[in-house]
């Protein structure tokens, strides 16, 4: 099997690259560089290895557990994953039939009763809970892959409940930006030194930190990719030489929060955005973003703790549809 391009496993997969590089950067995946040729390729073992991590994203395992599972060849710590996720969805399978089961009684109730007035009285609600018997759920014993990418699809489909609308506000950023193999661990260090040198959670308690991918634009043809940071600062903050200033417009967006690492999620964003009713996606630079949530204790923390604690918010510009 020929090496492929990392573009044509992302279109493969639909993954981002973005997702496929912080795969490798986790140690997940290991991709070649040929010679003189900077594209990221993957080998036939690492095609494999990914169509294992899809599937085990697809049955919900988290990436931390899915590295302990394939870093190690202990079959006991796959069956505890395994375990404990059943036990999961176990709690949550539970938890949606008793839901299930009242919203049934209150449609009877109403039926019979042909009124509201009594649906939700203390007594009526505590006789309808308690009557409430659990029920079974059969599964059949021979799932396809099919049946698992759509089961997959339905429960992974966002709703209003997962997005929230957020609105951004102006402000003064310092941007720094980095082309190449490894931009975003080469931008987070250089942002990492500056807000420690600078005092800025001193400065400015409340300052945000914003990250995204740089057009493809502007991005060299050999192969490498941009990443951009941003870290909001006062007006007349001085900033190194490394660093440019800029204005954040701000505006409207759909956020929706991820632990770090987990970017595959982005399609999921996309496709809600691409399907609301109300909103559509106001595409502008930069397109998309990602914020580091909690940025201020970020910076008190180690990197190990970063890559353990960290969650982001995925930001998609929206704007009502016309």
């Amino acid at each position: 099997m020929e090496l492929q391009t990392i573009s044509r496993v992302s279109k493969q997969f639909r993954i981002s690259t973005r997702t496929l590089r912080y795969y490798e950067q986790i140690g997940l995946i290991e991709s070649k560089m040929k010679e003189d040729y900077s594209y990221r390729t993957y080998d036939e073992c690492t095609i494999l290895r990914l169509k294992q991590i899809i599937v085990l994203r697809k049955l919900r395992i988290p990436l931390k557990s899915i590295a302990e599972i394939l870093l190690t060849e202990n079959t006991a710590i796959a069956i505890e994953v395994f375990q404990q996720s059943l036990s999961e969805i176990g709690d949550e399978l539970t938890a949606l039939t008793t839901i299930k089961s009242v919203i049934q009684s209150f449609i009877e109730r109403l039926n019979i009763n042909n009124t509201k007035l009594q649906l939700l009285d203390d007594e009526s609600l505590l006789e309808i809970v308690d009557s409430l018997t659990a029920s079974k759920i059969n599964f059949k014993e021979d799932k396809t892959m099919d049946d698992l990418i759509k089961a997959n699809e339905k429960l992974n489909k966002l709703t209003d409940r997962d997005v929230r609308i957020v609105y951004l506000p102006p402000a003064t950023v310092a941007s720094i930006r980095s082309m190449g193999s490894t931009p975003e661990t080469e931008t987070g260090d250089i942002l990492f030194n500056f807000i420690k040198e600078s005092k800025l959670p001193n400065v400015k308690p409340d300052f945000r930190h914003y990250g995204f991918n740089i057009a493809k634009r502007e991005q060299p043809e050999n192969g490498d990719h941009g990443f951009e940071r941003w870290v909001t600062i006062p007006d007349n903050m001085e900033l190194p030489e490394k660093f440019e200033k800029k204005h954040f417009s701000g505006g409207l967006y759909g956020a929706y929060m991820i632990p770090m690492g987990a970017f595959d999620e982005w399609n999921r964003l996309y496709e809600w955005a691409n399907n609301h009713e109300k909103y559509e996606i106001a595409w502008g630079d930069p397109e998309c973003m990602e914020e580091h949530l909690d940025a201020f204790h970020h910076y008190l923390w180690s990197h190990e703790e970063c890559d353990k604690n960290m969650q982001l918010d995925l930001l998609i510009p929206i704007r009502e549809r016309k």
